[in-house]
C-alpha cells in the first residue's frame, strides 16, 4: 500500500476584510469589496441592495484592475 498517512492541515491565517453583504434578512449573499464590479453593488442572488460590513477571511490578492483605476 502506498503512503496513506494524512498530512496535517495547514492553518490559513484570517484577517479582517471589507465585504459587501446583502441587506435582505432572507439572503446570505456577500462579496469581497475588492472583487465587486461597482461602487455600490446589488446582490447577485436576490437583487437587494448591499451594505459594507467586515468579515474574518483568508487573505486573497486581487490582481485585476481596481475600481479606482477603471475610469
Amino acid at each position: 500500500m502506498y503512503n496513506s498517512r494524512k498530512k496535517p492541515v495547514e492553518e490559513v491565517p484570517l484577517e479582517p476584510t471589507s465585504v459587501w453583504s446583502c441587506a435582505s434578512d432572507s439572503c446570505n449573499g456577500w462579496i469581497r469589496e475588492n472583487f465587486a464590479f461597482s461602487d455600490e453593488p446589488a446582490c447577485t442572488l436576490c437583487g437587494s441592495p448591499m451594505e459594507k460590513t467586515e468579515r474574518m477571511l483568508p487573505a486573497l490578492v486581487n490582481t485585476s484592475l481596481s475600481m479606482s483605476s477603471r475610469s
